[in-house]
């Protein structure tokens, strides 16, 4: 069965190999809808963890709030401008607003990649 961590994981993993790839419009569009469905998932995965504890989130934000009180997440500013930037991506089509996200995809994928491996322990 393909859960939401197992498609976390998978994410992470492409999210690093498009942002190693050699920068290009390219490259930064692929890393932008990388990272958005990268988060989706990564918000999911702590809903799914959180359900399993008996805890009822509907939103990123109630999910994030959860996930760092029971110490899921180190830095709710670095997740709180990750949800901004998701929010950005997805519904802000200016080339200097994708330039700002795509300049902090790297940060984003390190806590992404902390997230997956904390809740696969659980």
């Amino acid at each position: 069965m393909n859960t939401p961590l197992d498609s976390l994981h998978r994410a992470v993993a492409r999210l690093g190999t498009v942002l190693s790839e050699p920068d290009s419009m390219t490259q930064r569009e692929a890393s932008i809808h990388c990272f958005e469905s990268t988060f989706e998932l990564g918000w999911k995965s702590i809903q799914s963890a959180l359900k399993r504890k008996g805890i009822d989130a509907a939103t990123p934000r109630d999910c994030l709030d959860h996930a760092w009180r029971l110490g899921w997440i180190d830095d709710e500013d670095q997740w709180t401008r990750m949800l901004r930037d998701r929010i950005l991506s997805s519904h802000t089509y200016k080339e200097s607003v994708a330039d700002d996200v795509y300049s902090r995809l790297r940060d984003h994928l390190r806590e992404l990649s902390l997230l997956a491996d904390r809740l696969a322990k659980l």
